[in-house]
């Protein structure tokens, strides 16, 4: 039978933008994520599911979200009889640059739908944070600041504004370093355009500095190139564990 959402009521989790975000983190960990029955996908097909880390490619890959979401149980930020609910809206090479994210844009259009999807099953659900990471794809169709600064602004406050929540939490973050080190000059104007966005109030700038990635980790890519543009398994974790530090700050619960 499938599951009656309408009884249930979340705290939601909006995660965006394209791979790094939907997750690509292979390798082994300590202290492996536990699927937890308070914490739920929506997943960008429409369909639900207990959240968890994917098996592919003969190995377990990851996405920063799930460390969020422990950190967010462990901290007591859930409150009691209430689940988590992650908006799981990113696609892997995607970008403003490529008519994705604009607001005419599938991606961006979709993201609006899922939102009012999870708003509508319970009057008592909530959205509390706008998880962000991309760049990469409009980095290597060397958008400028001006225009990716832009856009980004745009969709932050288009999903404020639209939800009536103006002082929702956005937090982005930086590239993988081994990757960016190599492209810095294409990498520049993207990452300025996401600390300035982040310099808007309730909004954070994430660091990546020590986050491996899967090249970095010796995990060997099942397509057999070379993947130094995503964060490893070890550093997808703990760049979630960064991202809920920065919502605590935000939201004065450090």
């Amino acid at each position: 039978m499938m599951k009656d959402f309408s009884k249930e009521t979340f705290d939601i989790l909006i995660q965006a933008g394209q791979s790094n975000s939907e997750g690509y983190g292979f390798g082994n960990v300590c202290g492996p994520y536990q699927p937890d029955e308070r914490v739920w996908y929506f997943n960008g097909d429409g369909t639900f599911q207990v959240a968890q880390e994917k098996v592919a490619n003969n190995g377990v890959q990851s996405n920063f979200s799930l460390t969020f979401a422990r950190k967010y149980i462990e901290s007591g930020m859930l409150a009691e009889g209430r689940k988590l609910l992650i908006l799981r809206t990113a696609v892997g090479g995607t970008g403003f640059s490529d008519n994705h994210w604009k607001s005419t844009d599938d991606l961006y259009l979709r993201m609006m739908d899922m939102i009012r999807e999870s708003l509508a099953l319970n009057p008592e659900n909530r959205l509390k944070a706008l998880l962000w990471h991309q760049g990469e794809t409009d980095a290597c169709n060397k958008m400028t600041y001006d225009y990716y600064r832009g856009h980004l602004s745009a969709l932050v406050e288009s999903v404020r504004g639209t939800f009536g929540v103006p002082e929702l939490p956005f937090i982005a973050g930086d590239f993988v370093q081994d990757w960016e080190n190599d492209n810095k000059e294409i990498c520049a104007p993207i990452i300025a355009a996401l600390r300035e966005v982040c310099k808007s109030p309730f909004s954070a700038f994430v660091e990546t500095d020590g986050l491996d990635s899967n090249r970095q980790d010796g995990y060997p890519h099942p397509l057999g190139w070379t993947d130094s543009i995503h964060f490893c398994r070890r550093a997808i974790y703990a760049l979630g564990e960064r991202y809920f530090a920065a919502y605590a700050a935000i939201v004065g619960k450090e």
